[in-house]
């Protein structure tokens, strides 16, 4: 283990953190105000604290660091605000270990998590006997981040690319980063030749019932593409071989004729030009040389702390969890479910199911819709009218006020968006039936969610899946309001897509926190 890393280690260590926090304290310039446990402060000695600062002086990517600390006989003491929450959104992930991998529109920060452990774990507990469930993994934010701290973990997603993406992570850290750097090399050797042979024709094909308006791919970039595709199966390492088809997936779209803004539309649509051509190889081989990167400092960071977790993720609806785990085993949920805006996570990750070989046909994204929490708008506008399977007065008022909303939209009216939140609900009652039997005695829940407006009217989801909670007999701790995102009038005309309405609702994200 390099010394550098020797020290980091045995520094977290002595302040009784998991190596990621104290790399995440340093890199961010400062040390956080953490509680020891429920009866005393965490204490730092001052020689830890030079320590600490020798080190950090030394690395890079980081400033001076800020201490926010008082004298207590001698020994230096730093508070804590055990209700604070740092920024949920995604965008702090861009530059940590693991957690820059994949994009995810629906992802929140590593930062948001740990400060979850943080608030919601008894510090007592070994890491080892904690158990961390995210029902709706995406992309691996919670797991990844509760095996950095020793956590075993378990998940569930639907969605097969945000499921390779987090069995890739979990896995990963088992990989010798010597071997994927040696497979690069091999793949640039492969694709270096054949790219040079103006008569070279890949074997590959471009998926045939992938569907787009203009040709998603140039003539150019596809054949670059297909090269990829070729070589994939040469890999016989089969988890080296995932993790290429992973970085290709979390990066075919960046050459491509469209763009996420946030969802995947064409570059022309939101006035970008066509890419005529790319780089291909070298933003691939970009990508997996920060994959190697991480799963080497994973090893020299975190190797000894993750060495006992236990880690499993599903591809499997949430709904079915009980098939797959004990009643009263969870210590800690974390995560983030679809929200109540028709953000459709299925269709804008047609790129990466199609061209990854996980669907072949449209049909076969149908059952995934049919299974997914809320379902979608477009599976249930058309329907007779979907009643609540629990009894609710305000969102029962609610519902029937939108259905009555542009009745001669027809399809587009109120109906159809009425019986989309009927269905979401119904799914949050079915959720929240679940996590009941699974949450420990002493357990918790976090739950980041908005409130949605849905043709006009505002339903404050938030107080509602809490009450929700409470019918299957949980127990709503806080709503703690994370941050407010942005004003609109409804998911089809917001003022940020169309000022076509005056009057404007704040749209916001809480943290809805649930206990047994």
């Amino acid at each position: 283990m390099p010394a550098g890393a020797c020290f980091l280690t045995e520094a977290a260590k002595g302040v009784g953190v998991a190596p990621i926090t104290l790399k995440r304290w340093l890199l961010e310039g400062r040390f956080p105000e953490v509680k020891r446990d429920r009866n005393g402060w965490r204490i730092f000695t001052q020689e830890n604290i030079q320590r600490i600062k020798a080190f950090a002086e030394k690395q890079p990517l980081h400033g001076p660091i800020q201490l926010s600390l008082y004298q207590n006989n001698g020994s230096t003491v730093y508070e804590d605000n055990a209700a604070s929450f740092r920024d949920s959104a995604f965008n702090g992930n861009k530059k940590l270990p693991f957690h820059r991998w994949v994009p995810w529109i629906a992802g929140f920060s590593s930062n948001f998590v740990e400060d979850c452990f943080r608030n919601y774990l008894d510090p007592s507990i070994p890491a080892s006997e904690i158990n961390i469930l995210d029902p709706f993994a995406g992309v691996g934010t919670t797991l990844t981040e509760g095996i950095m701290h020793g956590y075993n973990v378990v998940g569930f997603e639907i969605n097969p690319y945000a499921y390779l993406a987090c069995k890739i992570k979990l896995s990963a850290r088992g990989l010798d980063a010597r071997h994927v750097d040696e497979q690069l090399q091999r793949f640039l050797h492969y694709y270096a030749v054949r790219a040079a042979d103006k008569d070279y024709k890949p074997s590959s094909r471009p998926p045939d019932k992938f569907g787009t308006r203009i040709a998603f791919f140039s003539p150019e970039v596809q054949k670059k593409a297909l090269i990829i595709i070729d070589y994939l199966p040469n890999i016989k390492n089969l988890e080296i071989r995932e993790l290429f088809r992973l970085a290709f997936g979390t990066v075919m779209v960046s050459f491509s004729n469209y763009s996420y803004e946030p969802s995947l539309g064409r570059r022309e649509s939101s006035g970008k030009e066509n890419i005529l051509d790319a780089p291909v190889e070298q933003i691939l081989a970009a990508k997996i040389r920060d994959m190697s990167s991480d799963i080497k400092e994973f090893e020299e960071l975190y190797g000894e702390v993750a060495s006992n977790s236990k880690t499993q993720v599903f591809n499997e609806t949430f709904f079915n969890a009980l098939n797959f785990c004990e009643e009263e085993t969870v210590d800690l949920l974390v995560t983030s479910p679809p929200y109540l805006n028709n953000y459709h996570y299925i269709r804008n990750t047609r790129p990466q199911l199609f061209w990854l070989g996980m669907a072949n046909d449209p049909k076969d994204l149908r059952p995934i819709e049919q299974q997914s929490f809320g379902k979608f708008w477009q599976t249930v506008r058309d329907q007779e009218t979907i009643p609540l399977e629990f009894h609710h007065a305000l969102l029962e008022k609610k519902l029937g006020l939108l259905r009555n909303i542009n009745t001669d939209r027809k399809t587009y009216g109120g109906h159809g968006w009425a019986n989309y939140a009927a269905t979401y609900f119904n799914d949050s009652y079915r959720f929240c039936e679940v996590l009941s039997k699974l949450l420990k005695p002493t357990g918790t829940a976090v739950v980041v969610i908005g409130n949605s407006i849905l043709q006009g009217l505002e339903i404050k989801t938030d107080e509602i899946f809490a009450d929700i909670g409470e019918m299957v007999g949980l127990r709503k701790k806080d709503i703690i309001l994370l941050r407010t995102k942005r004003t609109g009038s409804s998911i089809v005309d917001s003022s940020v897509r169309a000022a076509k309405t005056k009057k404007q609702t704040l749209l916001y994200e809480t943290a809805v926190v649930l206990g047994r």
